[in-house]
């Protein structure tokens, strides 16, 4: 096998498809820009991910991939092959796993393409990068960065980074103080992220979030704000439902109502931020906002946040790690084990500790 080329004039970077596996490339996405400082790194992404990278001067260009617009179906990836070939790629870097990234970058006329061989795709790769079982036993950063080394690049720092610009940040600070109105000065703000994509064996109950903002607005001035996309929207109708009068009229709902990065800005502010394994606890990682993680059937190990200011809660059942979108057994037991007060206890100690 050649050598990776060592001066591209044009890298296209395929990006991964969900929020938190994009946050998770953000260090991979950097050793590139710093192996290739004059080359034009342009990343191929879904637009639901896109505000992760939009800003990022790791790379120049974002070309969108409208899987459920006009790339959808066999025409559409025809399409955006066509449009890729157009850019006339020297050389593509495929952190996205699944056959049809490479099949896409083979109908582009990219003529190197790196990536792992997973999923059948070894032979439409120029620079194959083998997947070892020790990857695995670590954190999800170092899977990405194995390609880059596997490709031969000198890997960068393992560091999840995001760019917000500072118009955001100051519309976040100004939406903020419109949304939690007259309030004490030194009262703290804290997120709930009660919802996940994967499925219900990755939230921790509607209930437990209740009684964990009641203890909270016991204890403290609290002002919390429910994270999640509109179809986290009955869940956190839910969340405030049960929490009571008092402690609902402290939420603030949220679910639906931003675009990522204004998700990702108001993320910024938070004091603490309590979540499920998902997309926006990595982006609470990424950010350095203190937080507490609720884990049942995924693994910790691999997809925890890669953070310091993470606390990490789980029950270590014989079936958990499952890794199911659904429990087998039907009664999610670990996380119902998982009691209130013990996520309210890491929340206040984190309070005392950074205010």
């Amino acid at each position: 096998m050649k050598p990776w080329p060592q001066h591209p004039q044009k890298i296209l970077v395929r990006s991964t498809n969900w929020i938190g596996d994009a946050v998770m490339t953000t260090p991979a996405v950097r050793t590139i820009r710093e192996n290739f400082p004059e080359s034009e790194i342009v990343l191929l992404v879904h637009p639901w991910v896109s505000d992760v990278f939009r800003y990022s001067p790791r790379v120049d260009r974002l070309i969108m991939y409208e899987k459920k617009g006009r790339h959808k179906g066999l025409a559409g990836m025809w399409r955006l092959a066509g449009e890729l070939r157009q850019e006339q790629f020297d050389c593509a870097i495929l952190l996205q796993n699944a056959f049809e990234a490479a099949l896409l970058a083979v109908l582009a006329g990219i003529p190197v393409r790196g990536g792992y061989t997973t999923d059948g795709r070894g032979l439409l790769l120029t620079h194959g990068v083998q997947k070892i079982n020790e990857l695995n036993k670590k954190h999800e950063v170092n899977y990405y960065q194995r390609i880059m080394r596997g490709l031969g690049l000198k890997t960068a720092i393992n560091e999840l980074e995001l760019f917000i610009p500072g118009d955001q940040v100051d519309a976040a600070k100004r939406r903020l103080g419109e949304l939690i109105g007259p309030h004490p000065d030194d009262a703290p703000v804290i997120g709930f992220n009660p919802g996940a994509a994967f499925g219900p064996a990755k939230r921790w109950p509607t209930d437990k979030f209740a009684e964990l903002a009641r203890m909270l607005c016991r204890h403290t001035d609290c002002r919390i704000l429910l994270f999640g996309s509109m179809a986290d929207r009955d869940t956190a109708v839910a969340v405030k439902n049960f929490a009571g009068p008092e402690a609902a009229s402290r939420m603030i709902d949220l679910t639906g109502a931003t675009s990522l990065i204004e998700a990702m800005a108001l993320i910024g502010e938070c004091d603490v931020f309590v979540t499920n394994d998902s997309g926006l606890m990595h982006v609470a990682a990424a950010l350095h906002t203190p937080l507490v993680a609720i884990f049942g059937s995924t693994d910790h190990v691999a997809t925890g946040p890669f953070s310091d200011n993470a606390v990490i809660i789980r029950k270590p059942l014989p079936c958990s790690p499952c890794k199911k979108s659904h429990c087998p057994e039907k009664h999610f037991r670990c996380m119902k084990l998982i009691d209130s007060d013990e996520v309210g206890q890491a929340v206040l100690r984190i309070l005392k500790e950074t205010r």
